[in-house]
């Protein structure tokens, strides 16, 4: 049996409107399976409007304790952790 880790996830701008409007939750996540990928997916399930969105790197930022995770790349997650999702910005 593996142990949860609980993170707080917080949502910006077009990532807060496909969630319903919430600006953040804390969310558990199984220990053996607590990294970014696996948080994206779990997150486009509980929110199937924000699932387009969150599963395209291209065009969803995951920061990690406020540092970007590169494209392509897979980060641990451990309790405490606060991941914000950041999706381009745009404007002029």
């Amino acid at each position: 049996m593996s142990s949860q880790v609980s993170v707080k996830i917080l949502f910006f701008a077009s990532a807060r409107e496909a969630a319903g409007g919430i600006t953040s939750i804390d969310i558990e996540i199984e220990s053996d399976t607590a990294d970014t990928s696996h948080l994206r997916g779990k997150l486009a399930k509980l929110y199937p409007k924000l699932a387009s969105l969150v599963n395209d790197e291209e065009n969803l930022t995951l920061a990690l304790n406020e540092e970007y995770v590169p494209m392509g790349e897979v980060w641990k997650l451990k309790s405490g952790d606060v991941v914000a999702l950041i999706p381009p910005i745009s404007g002029g």
